[in-house]
């Protein structure tokens, strides 16, 4: 149960900063700019690797790759899970011709499901935690190699 609390905590954290962020492009109107989302990647990025560092610290020599991993993919998990509610509730609710102005910024009429947007964020949010945990374990795994002096 420990275990499971951290990356809980900083998932929640890292979906914080991701509709902080969100609700302040969608202050000036940039909320349906696909280039801004760009920066969604270093918010969890910072998240995960942050989440991965103090689970190592709290495990000392008992860290391993795995338990690392899995800390890295709940916490990226549970801020994707978090973030795709809110962005249902804000196009459904909050602003109802959101979907309608982000379609635009593609030039062309589309007649999409809230449902179907809704998977796509789930599943950019559930890759971008793979990828971004396979490249933050790259820094704090151990290492095999030999150094050897001359």
């Amino acid at each position: 149960m420990k275990n499971i609390i951290l990356p809980i905590r900083f998932g929640v954290v890292i979906s914080a900063a991701l509709i902080a962020y969100f609700l302040f492009l969608a202050l000036f109107g940039w909320h349906t700019n696909p280039a801004f989302s760009l920066f969604n990647g270093v918010i969890t990025a910072f998240g995960i690797y942050t989440a991965i560092k103090y689970y190592k610290l709290s495990q000392g020599d008992q860290f391993d790759y795995s338990k690392g991993f899995t800390t890295g993919i709940v916490t990226g998990f549970v801020a994707t899970l978090i973030f795709t509610i809110f962005f249902l509730l804000y196009a459904t609710e909050i602003n109802e011709n959101f979907l309608d102005e982000l379609l635009t910024v593609f030039k062309g009429e589309y007649n999409v499901h809230i449902g179907l947007v809704a998977f796509g964020v789930a599943l950019m949010g559930f890759a971008t935690t793979v990828a971004l945990t396979l490249t933050c374990m790259q820094y704090f795994k151990k290492s095999n190699n030999l150094y050897q002096k001359d």
